[in-house]
């Protein structure tokens, strides 16, 4: 009852979608900072999801939301999802959509090193560390900047925009691995994903408004904006990628995680009309191989 599928049309195609939702996201987050700050658009975004979660969360029979247990890892997880989003909303005030969305899914070759040092089971192979070097060199040459005659200021604070986005990743990857490592390992899906929310829609309107990032200009693309990542990021896409998780082979589903950096990249310079510097390119080419081999070493080794 429990065996994972194999990919089929259906799979495939839900998580084409996905990628297309999560590499918008960041672009999306962008589009309406001149209205509303990515720190308050995250964390009202989490406050919205986290109602339409909760009667899930209360009908499942299986949930355990206040056992202590589960409520101080949960404590944990909402710190760390809360800053990964928080370092997330100050980088894409300082750099391009298109860098954040990359630099930030370098997330599962932080959580590949964080296992590795936890699980005997996680060990990395010697193709694994290839890979981790390959993403590793890929992400030098993202962050080098051609000296331009009066564009350093400009080159300075995205330099400093990307090393937040990286930052993200890393705590990004702190959260997965500590419900990996927590009693919420057990937990139901939903319940994980509500101590998240709820959570994080507590620390980083906090946030928001200590940092005076708080001021909202209810404009049709604010209140769009809002909608999309409320229903469609939050709320429906994180189900479905539990739902996946639950019905197919998670290494299958890893296959297509290079496509939400690529996808991002597009509407980046689409929506944004970002400008994309050759060793960018690069970089990223070298970041999502180096992804690549890491989550599909077992296939590769074949």
């Amino acid at each position: 009852m429990d065996e994972r599928k194999a990919l089929d049309q259906t799979a495939s195609s839900l998580m084409i979608v996905l990628c297309m939702v999560w590499g918008l996201q960041q672009v999306i987050l962008k589009m309406a900072a001149s209205d509303i700050s990515p720190l308050m658009q995250i964390a009202l975004r989490s406050g919205l999801a986290a109602l339409l979660l909760l009667p899930l969360v209360l009908l499942d029979q299986k949930s355990q939301l206040m056992n202590p247990k589960n409520v101080k890892a949960g404590a944990l997880v909402a710190v760390l999802f809360s800053l990964e989003f928080f370092l997330l909303a100050q980088a894409l005030q300082l750099t391009s959509a298109s860098h954040a969305v990359v630099l930030l899914y370098t997330a599962p070759i932080f959580v590949a090193l964080g296992l590795h040092w936890k699980l005997p089971s996680e060990r990395l192979t010697l193709l694994q560390w290839t890979g981790i070097g390959i993403a590793f060199i890929g992400i030098v040459v993202t962050f080098i900047r051609p000296q331009q005659i009066g564009v350093n200021t400009f080159q300075q604070q995205m330099l400093w925009g990307d090393l937040y986005a990286l930052a993200a990743a890393i705590a990004w990857a702190a959260t997965t691995v500590t419900v990996r490592l927590s009693s919420l390992a057990q937990a139901a899906v939903t319940q994980t994903l509500f101590y998240q929310l709820a959570g994080s829609f507590i620390l980083l309107l906090g946030l928001a408004f200590f940092m005076g990032q708080a001021v909202v200009q209810w404009t049709p693309l604010v209140m769009g904006s809002l909608a999309f990542h409320t229903l469609i990021v939050s709320f429906a896409s994180f189900l479905a990628w539990f739902w996946l998780l639950r019905n197919y082979l998670a290494s299958r589903l890893g296959v297509f995680s290079f496509l939400t950096p690529l996808f991002g990249i597009i509407f980046g310079v689409w929506l944004l009309d970002e400008n994309i510097e050759a060793n960018f390119i690069f970089g990223t080419a070298l970041v999502l191989l180096g992804i690549l081999v890491v989550s599909l070493q077992g296939w590769l080794r074949k």
